[in-house]
């Protein structure tokens, strides 16, 4: 079953790819008002982009229905774990978790009189 989903899905979505490089851009109308034979084609100057839309939008209705058939497949052959569950158990030690590494505080800045100037800045 599986299997046809996946035949269905590729032939769809190479449909699907088809008719979009098919249709006709937002700027293709200006360009058949100066005569570049839209009004001569097959399903005259309006039909096309009507059978075009309409075929389009059944055929993507297809895809994300094939899209989700699939998606039922898979996760109901895996059992989805979370990230906690691939952790391993270690032997009795807990392990750590938010602990922030600890701060170091450099050291102050000797001017060789054996006397530290931490609040000034060296120049």
């Amino acid at each position: 079953m599986e299997t046809l989903v996946w035949i269905i899905h590729l032939l769809v979505s190479v449909a699907v790819i088809g008719l979009v490089l098919l249709q006709h851009g937002k700027g293709a109308d200006m360009g058949a008002a100066f005569g570049s034979g839209a009004s001569g084609s097959l399903f005259g100057a309006s039909g096309s982009a009507n059978f075009l839309s309409r075929a389009t939008a059944i055929l993507a209705t297809a895809f994300f229905l094939t899209s989700l058939t699939l998606t039922y497949f898979s996760l109901s052959r895996v059992k989805p774990e979370g990230v906690l569950e691939k952790i391993p158990a270690s032997s009795g030690q807990s392990v750590p978790t938010n602990q922030a590494a600890p701060a170091t505080v450099p050291a102050p800045i000797s001017t060789g009189s054996g006397e530290s100037k931490s609040g000034e800045i060296p120049k």
